[in-house]
Parts: structure tokens; sequence; C-alpha cells
């Protein structure tokens, strides 16, 4: 590792894997020591025993930055990586560098939820976007995309029930946080984005143009652009 880079970490959102930030490392790599993980039961790493959930992914995260020594990291977090990534900066402060969040759904209970839950039926998936199925199973090569998919929704369901950070929460997060949506998300809202943005002690806000939700709809030079910017800039 040369140890002049800094340390930034990337992680994917809910039926994503590491292999999606490829693009993005190479962008970043000249400048930074990228690190790329997929959480367990995604890509190719099998479930965990401990369980599927944000909690067990942040321990993943903790347990990656022990083996690889490494003693603090910037963390880019995508969509449900994003909300990691805010759990780690929350419990774990002495461990998170800087922040970045990209199209982080953030307000969480049964209705908004139940809406994402309705979306993630493998079966339905495979019927109306077999291209869709398709990806996702090339992707998932250590256990059963379908499994994937439904583990998931359960956890989602989980997160209807119980809202893991909380407008308490974020105001506690000491680590300078910049949070990141497309002005064409339909999954994400500005209100929920704008909430947490207040909330944060140390926040920026940045609204990618012409921007939609999936990961592959990003402008990575525009995004690596922010990236190092934030990184980098005296706050």
């Amino acid at each position: 590792m040369q140890t002049h880079k800094l340390p930034i970490l990337f992680l994917h959102g809910a039926l994503g894997a590491a292999s999606q930030f490829e693009p993005l490392a190479a962008a970043m790599s000249e400048h930074y020591d990228v690190h790329l993980i997929s959480f367990s039961g995604h890509g190719n790493m099998p479930f965990s025993e401990q369980g599927f959930s944000i909690q067990v992914f942040a321990a993943e995260v903790l347990s990656y930055l022990e083996s690889h020594q490494l003693d603090f990291v910037h963390i880019f977090g995508y969509s449900m990586g994003g909300y990691v990534a805010m759990y780690l900066a929350r419990h774990y402060p002495e461990k998170t560098g800087r922040v970045i969040t990209l199209a982080t759904k953030f307000n969480w209970n049964e209705a908004t939820a139940g809406k994402e839950v309705r979306q993630l039926n493998p079966d339905l998936i495979e019927e109306k976007v077999p291209a869709f199925a398709r990806i996702l199973e090339a992707r998932h090569t250590a256990g059963e995309w379908k499994t994937v998919v439904k583990r998931t929704a359960q956890l989602i369901e989980d997160l209807g029930h119980q809202s893991l950070l909380k407008p308490a929460d974020y105001a506690q997060i000491v680590t300078p946080c910049m949070l990141m949506m497309g002005d064409r998300d339909n999954m994400v809202s500005f209100q929920e984005t704008i909430e947490v943005y207040k909330a944060l002690p140390l926040a920026q806000l940045t609204v990618m143009p012409d921007t939609a939700h999936p990961l592959e709809k990003v402008d990575v030079p525009l995004l690596a652009y922010y990236l190092r910017r934030f990184t980098t800039q005296q706050i």
C-alpha cells in the first residue's frame, strides 16, 4: 500500500456488489488507495452466519479495516452503502474519515419500506425484467440471486419497523459528510436528503444533474471530481 495516497472505501447498494465500482475505482486510483468490498451474500461473498443486516454489514467493514491495517478511511457509500457508512460514522467516528453518500434513502418507515419491498419479488423480477434478473444472476456468484433479493426485502422491512438512524443520531455525527443525490432519482426524495443534511453538524449537499438512481447512470468523471474535492478540501 502506498501510504501517501488517501485511503477510500466504496460501499455498494442493495442487490449490488463491489464489481459495480470498477469504473469509479479506475478514475480514482491515481490519487487514492481505493478499497472495494462486497457485503456478505453479495457478489462472490457467501452469506454470513451473523445475519443479513445493516449492523452485520457495518461489522464487516470494521473487520476489513482491521485486516488491512487501516486506522481510518474515507467512505463513499452508494444507496444502502451510504446508510451503512452513516451508521459507521454515528457509532465508530474514530474509524471514518469523511463520508460521502449517493442516492441513499434515509426516510425509512412502514410505508416507504413497503413500497420498496413490493418491488423485491424475485419471481416478478424474472418475469417482468428478465434482463435485470440475468444481471443479478451473473453478479451474485456465491449465492442464489433470488435469495439475495428475498433477504434484502426482509432487511428493508425490518428498517421500516425500526429505523437505525433517527434525527437525533444524525445530530451526533461529528464526521464531515457530503450527501449526494441525482435530480432524477425516483426512489430518494429531496426532502429526506435535505432533512438529514440539515441535521448533520458538518455537511454539504450536492445534486448530480440529469442523474437517475442506478449507479450505472452516474457520470463517473463528475462523481470522481466531487469525491476528490470533498476529501481534500479544508473544512
